[in-house]
């Protein structure tokens, strides 16, 4: 293993470090909960939106925290949920009189701790709710989860919350704009390497240099299916066929399409993916309308990329146009 880490177990820590130091104006860092938070939250006006899982999917969640969409993340160790106690605290601390919009990606120990978290939460008068995200079509149940697995998507959802909120909007309407955008967005990845977690220091799982794991999930989990290295038109039409036929997609749809890289994957190469999305969505009938290229969600290390979809109506399309002020990017 070749990596900028010292000891695997501060490797976490150390990154959320140097996302504060490098945003000191912006974000504020609370070590003991792995907390990154606006350093303006919270705010009497709005509710505040608050997404973690592990880590190892930067730019996802921590990268995200700021105007138009977090108000604060707090991830585990890589690959793994955050304890229930940082959710807790995290929740605390951001916790406005509108109330806190907790964020969480399908898998079952963010389930539980996002769960847990919200149940003390308001026991303690906080008004809290959670949606869950199930954005994935590759399985209906993996390794670690219950149901569809939340991956590149969130981000969508995230925007259209994020963008709702500084407008001033309750809690129950995030809800719905929340519930609405999920419903119509739809991912699909692949993998043609495994990714190494610090910790493990080797390959997370066996891939041969001439297959590709189809439907792998964002923490190498099994997809629908190995199969051999094909050309790329190939395997970015069995993508996005994937994505299209599970909602379903059809004839006169406008959509956003974004390709997300899994972290290893030159972004010369994912343009060469959008293209054949695109063309492929262009010959069916579907209008490409709003376009993301670049990594969102990804897997630490791994070669591979997904396609998301999502159906685009007045009001979604409205908000994923608001701007956003974030670490990474400016929406």
């Amino acid at each position: 293993m070749k990596k900028f880490v010292n000891d695997p177990k501060d490797y976490v820590s150390e990154m959320l470090e140097g996302l504060a130091l490098a945003n000191p104006d912006t974000l504020t860092y609370v070590p003991e909960y792995n907390l990154i938070m606006r350093a303006d939250a919270p705010q009497d006006g709005k509710v505040s939106i608050v997404q973690g899982s592990g880590s190892g999917h930067e730019p996802a969640h921590v990268m995200s925290v700021g105007k138009g969409m977090l108000d604060a993340a707090c991830p585990g160790d890589v690959f793994s949920a955050p304890p229930t106690d940082f959710v807790y605290e995290t929740v605390k601390r951001v916790a406005s009189p509108k109330g806190v919009l907790l964020l969480v990606n399908n898998y079952t120990g963010d389930r539980m701790a996002f769960e847990m978290a919200e149940e003390l939460s308001q026991a303690e008068g906080v008004t809290v709710r959670t949606l869950f995200i199930d954005d994935d079509v590759a399985v209906q149940d993996s390794t670690y989860t219950v149901g569809r697995r939340g991956v590149a998507g969130n981000f969508f959802v995230m925007k259209a919350v994020g963008a709702a909120a500084e407008r001033g909007a309750d809690l129950d309407e995030l809800y719905r704009i929340g519930e609405n955008v999920n419903a119509v967005t739809r991912t699909m990845g692949m993998a043609l390497t495994a990714c190494t977690p610090p910790a493990k220091g080797s390959p997370l799982f066996e891939l041969p240099d001439d297959s590709v794991e189809m439907g792998v999930g964002i923490h190498g989990e099994p997809g629908r299916k190995r199969e051999k290295l094909q050309p790329a038109d190939a395997m970015v039409g069995e993508l996005v066929s994937a994505v299209v036929e599970d909602l379903p997609f059809v004839s006169g749809d406008s959509v956003a399409l974004m390709v997300n890289g899994l972290g290893g994957t030159p972004i010369g190469e994912l343009y060469l993916v959008y293209g054949r999305a695109h063309r492929q969505l262009t010959d069916i009938g579907i209008e490409i309308r709003r376009s993301y290229v670049g990594e969102y969600c990804t897997s630490l290390d791994m070669a591979g990329a997904s396609v998301t979809l999502v159906r685009l109506d007045d009001e979604i399309s409205e908000l994923l146009a608001e701007p956003a002020e974030i670490a990474i990017r400016v929406f």
